[in-house]
């Protein structure tokens, strides 16, 4: 039987040997299929450990990451979010409003209101037409010197952990083992780098409302989340109770997006999460220190066409949701979430 990574409040979000998968024999890898599915339908959250990326590579890119952050604002707005339909580039600390708000009014309501404490570089598959990567400048003794190779290496990593994700998925509902591989090969996926700012303590106790990412789901297929020691995430229950989402070290967070719960019927669940102030008091007196977290953000094929899954629905009045195209999906829902101007 699989640990619990979390549970609380009726929420159990499983802690998985991924290796088992991978290099089990047929036996461990079906039960190991079986417990992946089984906690993206219940909770829609799993904690895979010994995945195929070491925890040296994760060092390296996180600390490649808090290497651009450093950089000067002026310099990260040079190359600044541009468009929904690019997803690339640096999102400075308040523009980003995550919610579960689909009107571009409302979430500018929220995001003048209560902003969220962060900033972020979105990088997408190189060679996409017409969207660029917005990559800093490189100097051969500087601190980014191998930032690009870095994150696109990482990127490519994630891929073809995404693509494994998957397999196990199919194997979980019977389904060939490669079902979705060709949903899912060209990589329109999108690596995030994340900075949550030291903020002063006061910040929270003044304003109970403040967060420093909203409450939220992920849109996609799957997201691959890397966090750092400082804690913060939080999963809401079934009965409605946000649950710390300790990190664990050398694990990576997954949970299902909505184009996969609208995949599979709400057979999975894409479940709401944010992240708060840290759940223990640190000995660095007021002020709480900067957080750092990677999110590789899965997606079908922008070409894909999604609908519901065989086995998820026995005829097609059982079928919740008429078929779309994933990119268009995502691009709707990025324009909520981003300030455009």
């Amino acid at each position: 039987m699989e640990k619990a990574a979390v549970q609380g409040d009726g929420l159990v979000i499983p802690l998985i040997d991924f290796s088992k998968f991978l290099d089990g024999d047929e036996d461990e890898k079906l039960a190991t299929a079986k417990a992946i599915l089984h906690g993206f339908q219940t909770a829609g959250f799993i904690y895979l450990k010994n995945i195929p990326i070491t925890h040296q590579t994760r060092a390296h890119v996180f600390d490649t990451s808090a290497k651009y952050f450093r950089l000067p604002i002026e310099t990260k707005l040079a190359h600044a979010w541009t468009t929904p339909e690019a997803n690339r580039g640096y999102s400075a600390p308040g523009r980003e409003k995550v919610t579960q708000l689909t009107d571009v009014s409302e979430v500018d309501k929220i995001r003048n209101a209560v902003p969220d404490i962060k900033e972020s570089l979105e990088i997408g598959r190189e060679g996409e037409p017409g969207h660029p990567n917005r990559w800093p400048a490189e100097e051969a003794d500087g601190e980014l010197h191998g930032f690009k190779t870095v994150m696109m290496d990482f990127f490519d990593q994630c891929k073809a952990l995404h693509v494994e994700v998957m397999r196990a998925i199919a194997v979980g509902m019977g389904l060939d083992p490669m079902f979705f591989d060709t949903f899912v090969d060209v990589g329109d996926n999108t690596l995030r780098l994340l900075h949550y700012p030291a903020v002063d303590k006061k910040v929270f106790q003044v304003n109970p409302g403040q967060v420093r990412a909203g409450e939220h789901s992920d849109y996609g297929s799957i997201t691959l989340l890397f966090q750092d020691s400082r804690g913060g995430l939080q999963i809401k229950s079934p009965n409605g109770k946000f649950v710390d989402a300790r990190p664990i070290e050398d694990t990576c967070v997954v949970n299902a997006g909505d184009l996969l719960a609208r995949w599979s019927n709400d057979t999975i669940k894409s479940t709401i999460h944010r992240v708060v102030e840290p759940p223990h008091a640190e000995a660095d007196g007021d002020v709480h220190p900067a957080r750092y977290s990677i999110a590789y953000f899965c997606n079908p094929n922008f070409t894909s066409h999604i609908e519901a899954l065989p086995g998820t629905y026995a005829t097609e009045t059982e079928k919740k949701y008429e078929g779309i195209n994933s990119g268009e999906y995502l691009v709707q829902r990025l324009t909520a979430t981003y300030e455009c101007g």
